[in-house]
């Protein structure tokens, strides 16, 4: 079986999931199945200084109801024009002015251009997200978390210094901060749309180990993924979002968070609860859940 390797897995019940888990991503990894997902806003644009702001803004708002997720993004782009990184770079008093009015639950305007300021420092001083992250990698670190704390405290301390040594709470959240015991889901989803490369994940960052990526854990991950018996935890947490990363290592050493998109599907294009009904019988993982 294509990219399975079976010395890490413990017993029959894994390989057989291993196998159930490359069939659903042959089945729901593809490109026109994307749309609701927020990374479709990715792929409005070709460019890929473009794609980059596109992606973490659309990561950083995907919390919610995927309806006011598509709208307030839509909403986002428009006023940011043609290209993201032109705007974030010549982003003044004018552009936070036309943001005012923006508003994504409890993220509003201000919170929004006090990231875009942010992130115009952070291409003026490295040129690109990537090459900001890349500053706080080591090759000795296990996973992707020290890098992702590293890089949160960077734009925070960048903020810092210029507001009095305080980042507000909107921003805080925009950053959530893995050192804080958040599973981190909105910017390990970012890094899974630039990190790995397929038919769903523009791969644009080439510099970063997709083995080290975490599973993106929310409450809708979280359920199925304890459905299936990965983990016990009945809040998303860091140490959650480890745990399931750890059982899909098992299963792709090389690439933990491949069936991330496809598992997603399952609740999205399926409808999956968590709770048995009449679809189940015809799902792959019928056998597996708990």
């Amino acid at each position: 079986m294509v990219g399975l390797n079976r010395q890490g897995l413990v017993n029959k019940r894994v390989y057989r999931l291993a196998e159930v888990l490359e069939g659903l991503y042959e089945r729901y990894n593809r490109a026109e199945l994307i749309p609701p997902d927020p990374l479709q806003f990715v792929y409005k644009y070709t460019e890929p200084a473009d794609m980059e702001i596109a992606a973490f803004l659309a990561a950083d708002l995907a919390y919610g109801r995927v309806q006011q997720i598509e709208k307030s993004l839509t909403a986002l782009f428009a006023v940011m024009g043609r290209s993201p990184s032109a705007f974030v770079r010549g982003f003044n008093d004018a552009s936070r002015k036309a943001l005012k009015p923006f508003k994504h639950r409890f993220t509003t305007g201000d919170d929004i251009s006090d990231l875009l300021t942010l992130l115009r420092r952070v291409l003026l001083k490295y040129g690109s997200i990537e090459q900001c992250f890349l500053q706080g990698c080591e090759p000795t670190d296990a996973n992707i978390i020290p890098a992702l704390t590293r890089f949160c405290g960077t734009l925070s301390q960048m903020y810092a210094a210029r507001h009095n040594g305080r980042v507000t709470a909107g921003l805080q959240y925009l950053l959530a901060n893995p050192e804080k015991g958040s599973p981190c889901k909105r910017l390990n989803l970012f890094l899974r749309w630039m990190v790995r490369d397929d038919q769903v994940d523009a791969g644009l960052w080439k510099s970063v180990d997709k083995a080290k990526l975490i599973v993106p854990l929310d409450v809708h991950m979280g359920r199925l993924c304890r459905t299936l018996g990965l983990y016990s935890q009945k809040t998303p947490s860091l140490a959650a979002a480890l745990k399931i990363t750890e059982s899909f290592l098992e299963i792709n050493p090389q690439d933990p968070v491949k069936y991330d998109f496809a598992l997603s599907r399952i609740g999205i294009v399926e409808g999956c609860t968590g709770k048995y009904g009449l679809r189940c019988k015809d799902c792959e993982l019928e056998g597996f859940c708990k």
